[in-house]
């Protein structure tokens, strides 16, 4: 995928790194193995600008950048984009007491049925994010 003229940026390189940190290699490689000419713009964007430069900025760890992601998008109602934060914070080392704290931080603020939609997909992820690491060797 980066094998396109446009991505290949120094700032393009750090933002798929720092998204395989945080989503990891599976996420990562089909987000940009679905990159066509009419995505191209955006998903450079998104890895240059958030991945390449604002979550690599010192000023929040990973984790706290996580549990933003999560509120943000539980006021937002993006679950499809909720369900991949969710992941890449237990892949950051939140722990699951945590993510539920935000999520009730969250009813308060943006209202019980969108902490509720979101209680769920935190449910759903973590089940399937503790199946898939018991299932490693090591």
């Amino acid at each position: 995928m980066t094998a396109r003229p446009e991505f290949q940026t120094e700032l393009f390189e750090k933002g798929v790194a720092m998204r395989r940190e945080v989503l990891g290699d599976a996420h990562v490689d089909r987000s940009l193995a679905a990159v066509d000419d009419l995505t191209a713009t955006l998903q450079k964007m998104v890895t240059e600008w958030a991945w390449g430069d604002v979550w690599r900025r010192p000023g929040l760890s990973k984790q706290e950048r996580s549990m933003l992601n999560i509120g943000m998008l539980t006021a937002l109602n993006r679950p499809h984009e909720l369900r991949v934060h969710i992941r890449g914070a237990l892949r950051n080392g939140v722990s699951e007491e945590k993510i539920v704290e935000v999520i009730l931080q969250t009813a308060i603020y943006c209202g019980f049925p969108a902490a509720l939609d979101s209680m769920r997909a935190v449910a759903e992820v973590i089940a399937d994010y503790r199946r898939e690491t018991a299932a490693q060797p090591g």
